[in-house]
């Protein structure tokens, strides 16, 4: 965070970032003084106070909504390759908010709604790919990943017919559909951090039960896990944070795929270690695709998920090629 704070058009040195973060009055006043003399606005405490900061603490809270998200959907699935994108959850949470955008309505009822759709929208394409997926009582695990692609075409299709017809900011639109971070406002930061808040303590309440279900649904029945109320409860919540996370950065595709492996491998498939060591990965990769996306190409920038597209569609195959070699709890697919 300190290296993102530092590093931009104007580098800001770590002392000075020290020094405005520990002397908020003196910055503010700084920030009001700047505001009324022309020419004086690009000051080191506006730069870091009002552009850097809020972008940094949005990459930090988008990291650890998609993998903590991630990290839930394997561990219910019992699938390596469940991940918010590849599932089609991200595309409905970005066809809510289209859908919002296209009737207006965060002009109209606020700029909550933004969250809200999302996760609604999050959360119906969850519910569809699950039920795509089943074959009787069974989760197919191929049918899991077609009816993610099937759930995310339909979606992108949706999304740019709207943004078609919109006459209205469609440059801002297309940019935040490829992972945008500097466009969040203070009461959606507001809205993810108490997300992250809520999604994270009930991931730990239900950690024993999600241990359990990677026996599978019948021997963690038998041990006593109401094994439907842990999926209902989980699937929303991880489709909750999914929401949370594409209403302030748009579709950032991989990060619930990587960041959960790389968590698993430092502190095993522990889920009362795994989410909290998967969030802290996130936020790390999240903050290092936007540093990435900022100086690749400066002055201009590159979306962040055009980042970590480029680093987790090779993953994505490995995982893939490895998958049918792979043991699964034990089992395999």
């Amino acid at each position: 965070m300190l290296v993102s704070l530092s590093i931009g058009a104007v580098d800001i040195p770590p002392s000075q970032i020290l020094f405005i973060l520990t002397h908020p009055r003196t910055a503010s006043n700084e920030i009001r003084t700047a505001n009324q003399a022309s020419g004086t606005t690009h000051t080191s405490a506006v730069i870091l106070l009002q552009l850097r900061l809020p972008r940094v603490l949005t990459a930090v809270l988008v990291g650890a909504c998609l993998s903590l998200a991630g990290a839930i959907f394997q561990g219910l699935l019992r699938n390596p390759l469940a991940e918010p994108f590849i599932l089609g959850v991200s595309s409905g949470a970005a066809l809510g908010v289209t859908f919002g955008m296209f009737l207006a309505l965060p002009v109209a009822l606020g700029l909550y709604t933004v969250p809200l759709f999302a996760s609604l929208g999050a959360a119906l394409a969850m519910a569809v790919v699950y039920r795509l997926a089943c074959i009787g009582a069974r989760l197919s695990v191929f049918n899991l990943i077609i009816s993610g692609v099937i759930v995310n075409a339909v979606a992108s299709a949706l999304i740019m017919f709207m943004v078609s017809i919109m006459e209205r900011e469609l440059h801002g639109v297309l940019f935040w559909l490829m992972g945008r971070l500097d466009t969040t406002t203070m009461g959606t930061l507001r809205i993810l951090t108490i997300a992250v808040a809520v999604v994270f303590s009930a991931a730990i309440y239900f950690s024993r039960d999600l241990n359990l279900l990677t026996l599978g649904e019948e021997d963690a029945f038998h041990l006593g896990v109401n094994v439907e109320r842990v999926k209902r409860l989980l699937f929303f919540a991880g489709s909750i944070l999914t929401g949370c996370a594409v209403a302030a950065g748009g579709i950032v595709g991989f990060v619930g795929l990587i960041v959960p492996h790389g968590a698993r491998a430092l502190v095993g498939p522990d889920n009362r270690f795994l989410f909290p060591a998967s969030m802290l990965l996130g936020a790390i990769l999240m903050v290092t695709a936007d540093i990435a996306a900022r100086t690749a190409s400066s002055p201009s920038e590159i979306p962040v998920g055009v980042i970590t597209a480029l680093l987790g569609g090779p993953f994505f195959l490995v995982v893939l090629k490895r998958k049918s070699g792979l043991v699964w709890s034990g089992r395999r697919d």
